[in-house]
């Protein structure tokens, strides 16, 4: 199905958003509503199911007369808690279609607001700058690449590098041994695949750039998840696309709501991050890979799938390939994204994409009108890292499981209010800190030397996420425990106003 207006490929303009069934709100929101009036709690406990993506915004709420029985609640209170939501402009009605969800403009509402709240610095290009060295770098969830590793593969790179030096070293689709060396991985791990199916890029981000450029024009709808990579969202953006966000939580991903976005929404494309999720770390359950492969094929939708993390699997083994799930031809409309910047250094800038050898011809083309190709010497590099094999990559994990462990402890330790679900790969935590402050702490920890990203970064939607922070576990463990006590003590010697809706910072990330 390649090529940028594909046949199948579906145009329709539908209503945006899922709609949630009276028994999955219910779920949510068991033992949520445990105080008199009612009403207020029931609208208190919607807003932070808003506020922390488990409710997507845009999303139609049931009926009154299905929600008041699910809750065990008279359809008066129910009335009651919508018009509150309506009021603080956490919902909207729309005649003839019911209840929506929705977030208010400007600041939240004043029950929640602080009149001091200090104003948050603009963001710029100070943003994309390393931090001095006095500061510990919680923003980036990355490792960094061993002395002794990096100098023994740049001498194997040297050797070969010389039978290189003899042709122009222009190749748009990659070298041809990185793409069969990328390509017997896939195999490997049980999805059969050629070296024409492999394109190799300037890392997993320029990997969905020509993706997205490709295969969507301005105004489509992307279905996006909420949270998500921020980098990937502001691509999908800048792109002019319409994202079309969908929860994931640290329970994983609610089948009813993505498939009824999808069948509503209609997206020209998907992207997903099924094994262990940036950044609350879920790993998609099989069978629902499965039903996300059938759901997104039968529209037409492109699916590009970020597998940059797949490998770094701490209480369970690697997943196999998502597209592995599509059986006989059912997954000929999934892009997958690797790269070798989470495993071992993302100062190499590989990555790449697997497709249809067809789709990969024409991604190829574009690619050559962005960067004409990579560098040859990086890709050398690359390989020589590839050639390690798993046992090198199996001590890479054991090292970030211990890292992991030594944050949680830190966590615990200054910061036990805190809360958090250990997740089983990926390289952070998705911290719950209480209160809607990340933006303001994010602000606050930088002044004690800590640069974080707040987790209102993250959503696919302004506004979300304000009392969760993204923290990496990929720096040394007496780094993790200085970073946890200098945002214990900025959270102690200066306590941050409560962040509005519309004072998320955007700070990068990685």
């Amino acid at each position: 199905m390649p090529g940028k207006r594909a046949a199948g490929m579906g145009q329709k303009q539908q209503v945006r958003g899922a709609v949630i069934s009276a028994g999955r709100l219910g779920e949510l929101l068991a033992d949520m509503i445990t105080g008199r009036p009612a009403y207020r709690h029931l609208a208190g406990a919607v807003r932070m199911l808003i506020l922390d993506g488990q409710i997507a915004v845009d999303a139609r709420l049931p009926a009154e007369r299905e929600l008041a029985p699910a809750l065990a609640l008279s359809r008066t209170t129910i009335s009651a808690a919508y018009e509150l939501l309506r009021k603080s402009g956490y919902a909207r009605s729309r005649r003839g279609s019911g209840t929506w969800t929705a977030l208010p403009e400007g600041a939240l509402p004043a029950e929640e607001s602080e009149p001091d709240a200090a104003p948050l610095r603009p963001p710029g290009s100070a943003a994309l700058l390393p931090p001095p060295e006095s500061v510990v770098d919680l923003a980036t969830a990355a490792l960094s690449m061993p002395q002794d590793v990096l100098a023994r593969d740049l001498a194997e790179a040297a050797l070969r590098l010389p039978h290189r030096a003899r042709t122009p070293g222009y190749h748009p689709y990659g070298l041809p041994e990185l793409r069969s060396a990328v390509a017997a991985r896939y195999t490997a791990r049980g999805l059969p695949t050629d070296r024409e199916q492999i394109l190799i890029t300037a890392g997993a981000q320029q990997a969905l750039s020509l993706t997205v450029s490709l295969l969507c024009g301005p105004g489509d709808r992307v279905l996006v998840e909420s949270p998500s990579y921020p980098n990937a969202l502001d691509a999908i953006r800048r792109a002019h696309l319409r994202p079309v966000p969908v929860p994931v939580t640290e329970d994983g991903w609610d089948g009813e709501v993505l498939t009824s976005a999808l069948r509503q929404s209609v997206p020209r494309l998907a992207y997903l991050i099924p094994a262990f999720h940036n950044p609350t770390g879920s790993l998609m359950p099989p069978d629902q890979c499965a039903e996300v492969l059938c759901a997104t094929r039968r529209p037409g939708t492109w699916l590009v799938v970020d597998e940059t993390l797949a490998d770094i699997a701490l209480d369970t083994g690697p997943p196999p390939p998502f597209a592995a799930y599509g059986a006989g031809g059912g997954a000929d409309h999934v892009i997958s994204v690797g790269s070798l910047s989470k495993c071992y250094w993302g100062g190499l800038r590989v990555g790449w994409l697997r497709a249809s050898p067809r789709l990969v011809a024409e991604l190829a083309e574009l690619r050559a009108t962005v960067d004409v190709s990579g560098s040859v010497l990086d890709q050398l590099l690359a390989l020589s890292l590839l050639d390690r094999g798993d046992g090198w990559l199996a001590d890479r994990v054991d090292q970030v499981r211990r890292r992991r462990q030594a944050l949680v402890t830190a966590l615990e330790h200054h910061l036990p209010y805190w809360s958090w679900r250990l997740p089983p790969g990926g390289l952070s935590l998705w911290v719950d800190l209480g209160r809607p402050v990340a933006s303001a702490l994010a602000e606050r920890a930088l002044a004690h030397g800590v640069r974080i990203g707040s987790g209102a970064r993250f959503g696919g939607e302004p506004g979300l996420y304000e009392h969760r922070l993204r923290i990496p576990y990929t720096l040394p463990p007496a780094a993790l425990g200085e970073a946890v006590r200098r945002l214990a003590v900025s959270l102690d010697a200066d306590p941050p106003p409560v962040s509005g809706a519309a004072r998320s910072r955007s700070d990068w990330v990685a």
